[in-house]
């Protein structure tokens, strides 16, 4: 034990000194002769009962073999980036579009994976006709339509399921944190209690998951929204609702802070009600980072260590996903893209498939897990 401790704590001091710049990181590449097989991200997270993944893009698992290798290898939890939202599944009110989020699953099922479902009720990625057709008549039908279909095809065979996704937004001023959006409007504010009810009629065996953003740091605005969804999800615990996990999506920025006790506390919170967490879609924006590759590197690296140290810290966090495996294909190009035209080294592989100090910070937050995760949420 001594000497595994020893291990850890060099992987460890390394992997700070190299954020802080203080040690090249070559230091800690070269005590990782290689990061597939029992030295991935999937082997260190197995070891200590976790679950660790990322987003998935279908036709990249077969078009393109590095990002299906790497997937295997890395992975032991999948979830569709795009290909379960409302708008890829449904073409027409009356057709579903089931072959591309067939294909993540057959995936990880060849992969010994698990996978899970995102999501059954949002308001954005909605398809082209629901606006036209969706009315205060029909909404609820059309919402209990879906996920009785959707969650019914896939039943019995998901880790979990994104249930419903960024239902709070303070901004918009009602006392209950809710979000102004299209299922509020249409359905009311029991559209969440109605699609966790559903969910669990078409799916007795997935996790049902409460999935939302910007809750992660001790900022006001964010310890706010943080209240809001607290409440929500104990109140719909104290209802009877079948509510097993939150999603804590974890779009963070380097520069703009690191999340603290507040995250913690929710954490916690969370445990009290038998609930379990789950890190849904990491990653860690560098737009704002100036400098050299090996400084942004750095600050990027040093970010996820932090933060996955916090959070590892606590027993019902029990899963952890980044939103995508490669700079290659990272959302935020798009989203937060830089001043300098740079592209984004945000995730545990750059573009070339080869891991970045991200990846090294992640496995080292993975073995400081000391416990097993408990059995939660069931």
């Amino acid at each position: 034990m001594q000497a595994k401790s020893t291990r850890r704590q060099f992987l460890q001091q390394t992997t700070v000194a190299a954020a802080a710049g203080l040690l090249p990181w070559s230091a800690i590449f070269a005590s990782a002769e290689e990061v597939d097989g029992p030295r991935s991200l999937r082997a260190h997270a197995q070891a200590r009962g976790l679950l660790v993944g990322c987003a998935v893009v279908p036709e990249k698992l077969s078009d393109e073999p590095a990002y299906a290798n790497t997937i295997a290898q890395q992975a032991n939890l999948l979830v569709a980036e795009n290909a379960m939202k409302w708008k890829a599944l449904r073409p027409s009110p009356d057709k579903y579009n089931f072959a591309p989020a067939d294909a993540i699953l057959a995936f990880a099922n060849a992969h010994g994976q698990r996978m899970r479902g995102h999501n059954l009720c949002w308001h954005e990625a909605l398809p082209d006709w629901f606006q036209a057709t969706a009315t205060r008549d029909n909404a609820r039908r059309l919402l209990t339509d879906h996920i009785r279909h959707v969650a019914g095809h896939f039943a019995g065979k998901l880790h979990s399921w994104d249930v419903v996704n960024e239902a709070i937004e303070v901004k918009d001023g009602r006392p209950d944190g809710l979000r102004k959006s299209p299922w509020l409007e249409l359905v009311g504010p029991d559209y969440i209690e109605i699609a966790f009810r559903t969910a669990r009629m078409a799916d007795s065996t997935a996790l049902l998951t409460y999935n939302d953003y910007g809750i992660e740091l001790d900022t006001p605005d964010q310890e706010e929204k943080r209240a809001k969804v607290l409440a929500l999800v104990k109140g719909l615990r104290l209802r009877g609702v079948p509510i097993h996990a939150v999603g804590v999506q974890s779009h963070l920025t380097a520069g703009e802070g690191v999340p603290g006790a507040g995250l913690r506390d929710f954490i916690r919170e969370v445990a009290a009600l038998d609930m379990q967490v789950f890190v849904t879609e990491l990653d860690v924006s560098d737009y704002k980072i100036t400098g050299s590759v090996k400084e942004r590197d750095a600050a990027v690296a040093k970010l996820y260590g932090d933060y996955l140290d916090l959070l590892l810290a606590e027993p019902n966090v029990t899963a952890v996903l980044t939103w995508g495996i490669t700079d290659k294909y990272t959302w935020l190009d798009h989203q937060h893209p830089r001043s300098d035209g740079q592209p984004q080294r945000c995730l545990p592989f750059d573009a070339e498939y080869q891991p970045t100090p991200v990846f090294f910070a992640m496995r080292n937050a993975l073995d400081s897990r000391r416990l097993a995760p408990p059995a939660l949420g069931s």
